[in-house]
């Protein structure tokens, strides 16, 4: 378990709408002050960390005086607008405090399933994660419905954890960690210091429900563990009020549950990647490309493009063949298909001039790409 932080160096944080609320007494400003120091801390160790909070509908609640969460749709939309502003100002107030740039994502289940939104995603985190800048990510309240009613943020922060390949999910919670029981009901429980993720016994272990100000609960946790170690990414779930709980964890303490992945990151992904990608279309490329692509794990870049086939999107998943027409590769096509007409044979510091605007510099990034 103390290997699961210790050598983490991309680390996403989700802490739940109790916490980061006081109970629903209002934001917590200590709280997210503390926070914001580790993760300073943290950003001045060399690590990249991405911040997924709860908690705008839960402030939203307090200031619009409800005391109890709304069921209809709007009123949990409306509370999600006003509580919002408080949060992010609160975030912002406070990493600025640790001389910390900060930035706000919304985003929504649908932002990540769709690819060329994935897509979009995925370039503006890793930017920001480039300039040294936390973003701070909630759930987009305001416009989904079926999240707000069943959802959770635990997910969202496996799906972040997913998105910018990260080596670990720490998930925050009013909770010291996984019991084999419920230990209010049952004395016996044992706590659960690690475990393996996606373990179907953990499913069993778990159970009921959030608190009356969150939504999620322990099985959630379990859920999004067994997600993010899709993508290579163990996770520790931890008392959220411990003290100086991320410094300690990425010091190789022993804090709270581990559920360690069974794959290591980049096979992991390489295997999400051909396991659930469906092919919108083809590019040839020439021996060079070929090269670069097998011998050194290269991008592909336009240049190497000889001939573009089908009709695709930004985000679709395409092949790559060689002057046979074997396929070579697949991967995830930063450009249209109309684009990739524009810019084959072209060098990546005209895409700009060509298009009149650039997405990214490669056709398809090596870490969106998988070798046949």
């Amino acid at each position: 378990m103390s290997e699961v932080l210790a050598k983490a160096r991309r680390i996403v944080v989700k802490v739940g709408s109790s916490l980061v609320t006081n109970e629903g007494r209002g934001i917590d400003a200590e709280a997210i002050g503390n926070w914001a120091r580790q993760l300073a801390t943290l950003a001045r160790q060399g690590r990249e960390v991405v911040m997924v909070s709860s908690g705008a509908i839960a402030e939203g609640m307090k200031r619009l005086g409800w005391s109890s969460r709304p069921r209809q749709i709007h009123e949990l939309q409306a509370a999600a607008a006003v509580g919002q502003m408080g949060l992010a100002q609160m975030y912002e107030t406070k990493l600025r405090e640790q001389g910390i740039g900060s930035a706000q994502v919304l985003l929504t289940h649908a932002d990540l399933a769709d690819r060329e939104r994935y897509l979009n995603a995925r370039s503006t985190l890793l930017t920001l994660l480039s300039l040294s800048v936390i973003a701070v990510i909630n759930e987009n309240d305001t416009v989904v419905t079926d999240e707000i009613k069943f959802g959770d943020n635990d997910t969202l922060g496996a799906l972040v954890a997913n998105l910018v390949e990260a080596d670990a999910l720490v998930i925050l919670t009013d909770q010291r960690g996984l019991y084999s029981a419920d230990p209010r009901k049952d004395p016996s429980a044992r706590f659960i210091d690690e475990a393996q993720a996606g373990d179907p016994q953990l499913e069993q272990m778990a159970g009921g429900v959030g608190s009356a100000i969150g939504r999620g609960g322990m099985i959630t946790k379990i859920l999004a563990a067994k997600r993010a170690a899709r993508s290579g990414a163990s996770t520790v779930i931890a008392w959220g009020r411990e003290p100086d709980v991320l410094l300690r964890l990425a010091a190789g303490e022993s804090i709270g549950t581990a559920l360690v992945a069974g794959t290591a990151k980049r096979t992991a992904r390489k295997q999400w990647m051909a396991d659930h990608l469906q092919l919108r279309g083809a590019v040839t490329v020439d021996d060079g490309a070929v090269a670069k692509l097998r011998d050194g794990g290269k991008s592909l870049l336009p240049i190497g493009v000889t001939e573009v086939r089908g009709e695709f999107a930004r985000g679709d998943v395409i092949a790559v063949r060689n002057a046979a027409g074997e396929e070579i590769a697949r991967g995830l096509a930063n450009y249209s298909a109309a684009e990739a007409r524009l810019i084959a044979r072209h060098a990546s510091s005209q895409i700009e001039s060509l298009l009149g605007y650039a997405n990214e510099p490669e056709m398809i990034h090596r870490d969106n790409l998988v070798l046949a």
